[in-house]
């Protein structure tokens, strides 16, 4: 199965793609944190809060949206199942 993600979800996400900032690598919007700071920290057992507390320049509502991101997308892909044959 190839999962598409459609451009609109990603151009909604609070974060910034700029080859000046960070040579590229995806930052939340407004800041030079990697987003992948964020899924690095929760993997190695860092709570949401310490992480906002390391990095305040991200806000918990960006955070949020990106965690909460692959959830949204796979309910989308579900709804999407629902309506079309098999």
């Amino acid at each position: 199965m190839n999962v598409v993600i459609e451009e609109q979800a990603i151009a909604e996400l609070p974060i910034n793609i700029d080859p000046e900032i960070m040579s590229g690598t995806p930052v939340f919007a407004g800041t030079r944190v990697p987003v992948d700071a964020l899924t690095n920290n929760l993997a190695d057992g860092v709570s949401l809060d310490e992480f906002l507390e390391n990095f305040p320049s991200v806000s918990r509502e960006q955070a949020l949206a990106i965690i909460k991101f692959p959830l949204v997308s796979i309910n989308r892909l579900a709804y999407k199942g629902e309506s079309s044959p098999r």
